[in-house]
């Protein structure tokens, strides 16, 4: 670079300002458990091993950028990683997914629950990254959000919203506290954007998603300074409350016809995850299709999945998909 060299944007933040000439991409889980070079690394390592090891976390980070042409890079970590800083015992088994050693079981047992800690391994893996990453790529953290987390530290968490709705709103602000103390730490080592994903609030109806849900999502958008993307797993008949997150993206998965969304949000997702086994030619219909709807509302828009990349898909097909957004006439 010249050295009065204006320095690249990011494709994505200029997203977030509608400015961008070109529609950004990036997926979901995309660092990690499906690329070769993260089975090289991970050899017969734990799962956990590899979060908390900021050498081996960067370089799996960093791994799709190359590979895969994307537009940013996601913090290789877990949902999980935040409570295991607040008193979970927490194991990471290798194709069985988290184990909450000592889960919550009923109200009483959220007193012995305490502050996030801050674990440095986290602040570390992403100033590792920034250390190396370009102008143009952001790297993007992330957090489970409260009800999602709660979901698998908390087996009977429907039992307790309903039965003890006091203890679960207890519950709920306890996690939004921590995860803010989380995402602060995050944007204090260098992160860009962040994503909340609520993997399971979907599954409520919209009163409870309302009531038990909203107000703690929304607590978090309010208390981080920086662009950031809220995703919903099942989110139809929630995207009117969706909208009231105050995320400055929402990010849906394939139950939503992102061109009956409103323009008042920017726009992420929302190509089927399951369509990645599908033949080149059904992949680039649909991905075309999504760009096509979203280029008929939405100014403000980032190509991504309708949830997760699933650890069996080829890379080849997500490369696909890059070389595909990359081409096509946005402005």
């Amino acid at each position: 670079m010249a050295k009065n060299a204006t320095p690249e944007r990011s494709n994505i933040l200029l997203a977030f300002e509608g400015k961008n000439k070109r529609v950004p991409v990036w997926f979901m889980r995309q660092a990690g458990r499906y690329l070769p070079q993260y089975q090289s690394l991970k050899a017969n390592r734990p799962l956990g091993e590899l979060f908390r090891d900021p050498e081996i976390a960067g370089a799996i980070t960093l791994q799709p950028l190359e590979i895969l042409g994307v537009d940013a890079a996601i913090l290789f970590a877990d949902i999980l990683t935040m409570p295991s800083g607040m008193g979970f015992k927490i194991d990471f088994v290798n194709g069985k997914g988290p184990v909450i050693n000592n889960p919550i079981y009923h109200a009483g047992d959220l007193n012995r629950l305490g502050k996030y800690s801050g674990l440095e391994y986290v602040s570390r893996t992403i100033q590792l990254v920034n250390a190396v990453l370009p102008t143009s790529i952001p790297l993007i953290g992330f957090a489970g959000s409260p009800y999602t987390v709660a979901t698998y530290l908390c087996s009977k968490h429907n039992r307790m919203m309903y039965e003890s709705p006091k203890a679960f709103h207890q519950f709920m602000q306890l996690l939004t506290e921590n995860t803010i103390i989380y995402l602060k730490q995050q944007k204090e080592a260098g992160i860009k954007v962040f994503q909340l994903f609520d993997t399971w609030a979907g599954a409520l109806r919209y009163e409870d998603y309302e009531n038990f849900v909203l107000p703690y999502v929304q607590k978090i958008f309010k208390s981080i300074k920086l662009p950031s993307i809220y995703y919903l797993k099942n989110s139809a008949h929630l995207l009117k409350l969706m909208e009231q997150s105050g995320a400055d993206m929402l990010s849906v998965c394939e139950t939503v016809n992102i061109k009956d969304m409103t323009a008042k949000k920017g726009v992420q997702g929302n190509l089927l995850n399951s369509l990645l086994y599908a033949d080149d030619k059904t992949i680039i219909e649909e991905t075309q299709r999504i760009l096509k709807a979203a280029k008929s509302k939405h100014r403000k828009f980032i190509f991504n999945l309708s949830h997760g990349v699933m650890p069996d898909v080829n890379p080849l097909k997500l490369k696909l998909i890059v070389e595909e957004v990359h081409k096509f006439k946005w402005v």
